[in-house]
């Protein structure tokens, strides 16, 4: 049974599972799911309901045709009409939805974009803001701020070259190129390209597989593979540290059990 919350009147929902697994879903599709105020703030809010609990993978997916169509248009005309200066009123905007990505990449479990839509400009940076992502095959994805005379925001900047290279991210970013499916998994914006008929299948699976993992032990990897180390000695030396946290928990010593004993583990999440 899905226990369901709804934020910012219902511009996100979040449900919830018996396994563990949760689900933010950008309810929005008439305005394809655009970040406006109201769905970064529940996009956060959600997230905030969920961290310090017991969830174990939380996936990202859009409601109707699209994932997410970007920032949200009208939100930046409004504060332009206002007495706000222009570079005052688009900077706060922008900072809003930024601030909104930064907190699904650095929120403390793992978490799984499913883009079975468009995903363009800021809604592309908060699909890759998720650690693994899954596009359906009729789906795209883009950088193309450059369409409407615009330079990157919402972490475009740090996100993209660090999954693509920086001079891949240069030409998607100059070119503002819509990636096909098969095109996005084959520079690296996405780790699954996904027939229409394996799609939820093969989404289901991966999410399965993350929840049914040690909990604490894969949030632990998650922050440690997102440190930015000056050296490899400094990540060992971190790695090791939180090793020693993780070597005490109930997971580790039935994921030992279960090696000796040679059958498949029952990590608990604790």
């Amino acid at each position: 049974m899905a226990d369901t919350t709804k934020f910012s009147d219902g511009t996100v929902r979040l449900e919830r599972d018996d396994e563990g697994v949760a689900r933010v879903v950008l309810n929005d599709p008439d305005r394809r799911n655009a970040l406006s105020v109201a769905m970064t703030d529940g996009i956060e809010a959600a997230i905030d309901d969920l961290e310090g609990g017991d969830t174990r993978c939380v996936v990202f997916e859009g409601e109707g045709p699209a994932f997410c169509a970007g920032g949200d248009i009208d939100s930046m005309l409004d504060r332009q009409e206002s007495q706000e200066p222009v570079d005052h009123a688009v900077r706060h905007v922008i900072q809003e939805i930024g601030r909104c990505v930064k907190r699904v990449y650095e929120c403390e479990f793992p978490t799984v974009a499913k883009i079975d839509g468009a995903a363009f400009g800021a809604g592309a940076n908060l699909a890759i803001a998720c650690d693994v992502t899954a596009l359906h095959e009729d789906a795209q994805i883009g950088f193309g701020f450059r369409e409407v005379g615009l330079a990157v925001d919402s972490g475009t900047s740090y996100l993209l070259p660090r999954l693509v290279g920086e001079n891949v991210a240069k030409e998607l970013v100059y070119t503002g190129e819509l990636l096909s499916a098969e095109r996005a998994e084959e520079l690296g914006v996405v780790n699954h390209a996904v027939g229409d008929d394996e799609f939820e299948a093969r989404v289901s699976m991966l999410v399965d597989r993350i929840a049914s993992g040690p909990t604490v032990a894969l949030r632990t990897s998650k922050r440690l593979l997102r440190s930015e180390f000056a050296t490899l000695g400094e990540a060992i030396e971190h790695e090791a540290g939180a090793q020693a946290t993780v070597f005490d928990t109930h997971d580790h010593a039935e994921g030992v059990d279960a090696f000796t004993e040679k059958r498949q583990p029952e990590f608990e999440g604790r």
